[in-house]
């Protein structure tokens, strides 16, 4: 079975697939594709899957937004925000993609859960957590498993868990 991580292009009409092997090799892991201690899926954009972010806009842009919506070209305020923000990430699609293969970042969903990080632990290794996308750590896992296998995490995107790990987690998370 061939595990990869998708690179999703902005436009999100197509994806690169790298192999797990590959991305093991280049961050120097000593585990096999085999012993893939987390499941990577590729992002999609559905309605579940969004954050929340706040915005400050002049009250000039406002009214353009809002006279655009009035007049059809929008179904609302975040429809123009969401194609301005997909047409801003697909003029820079070549970048991110050349900035993520050079962090050697795992694009999509990752999800971490109790048996993935014990078997991190008994391997004697830890995580280093670098991701684009969605970092989840089951909630059942505790505060002090997570400190035993999880080095460091930073994420580009969400980091989902319980706040007793996240709170375990502080000094590790950047």
């Amino acid at each position: 079975m061939a595990v990869s991580i998708a690179i999703l292009h902005a436009s999100a009409k197509s994806c690169d697939r790298i192999p797990l092997d590959v991305i093991w090799m280049v961050m120097g892991w000593s585990m096999s594709p085999q012993e893939v201690p987390v499941s990577v899926v590729e992002l999609k954009n559905r309605g579940g899957d969004t954050e929340k972010m706040t915005i400050n806009l002049g009250v000039v842009d406002l009214g353009q937004i809002d006279l655009l919506v009035q007049e059809g070209f929008y179904s609302n305020r975040s429809d123009l925000i969401r194609t301005a923000i997909r047409n801003q990430l697909a003029s820079h699609a070549d970048t991110v993609k050349q900035t993520v293969a050079r962090r050697t970042l795992a694009v999509g969903l990752q999800h971490y859960g109790v048996a993935d990080l014990k078997r991190i632990q008994a391997s004697g290794q830890t995580l280093h957590i670098r991701a684009l996308g969605l970092v989840r750590i089951a909630t059942d896992v505790s505060p002090a498993l997570a400190r035993a296998a999880i080095e460091s995490v930073s994420v580009l995107g969400a980091f989902q868990c319980s706040e007793a790990v996240r709170e375990a987690l502080a000094d590790r998370i950047s």
